[in-house]
């Protein structure tokens, strides 16, 4: 589940071809970095890549954590 969440943050390529780029439809972060860029706004563009950035960190960091409190219950033989 964290993989495929982590993966789905950053796609791209996909969700522009396909879905296209419907302003509240199909938009998603890494679009609105894009688009961000393309208008030469590298300001916001650079908040929101850190914004995601973060989000990535904290649940990578949750999933580690909780994963290491499951194996430390579970003693490996």
């Amino acid at each position: 589940m964290v993989l495929s969440f982590a993966h789905t943050l950053g796609e791209f390529g996909v969700v522009l071809m396909v879905g296209g780029n419907l302003p509240g439809i199909t938009r998603t972060v890494s679009i609105s970095i894009y688009d961000e860029v393309q208008a030469l706004n590298y300001d916001a563009a650079g908040q929101t890549s850190l914004f995601q950035v973060a989000v990535s960190y904290i649940v990578l960091a949750t999933t580690y954590t909780l994963q290491r409190r499951v194996w430390a219950v579970w003693p490996m033989k």
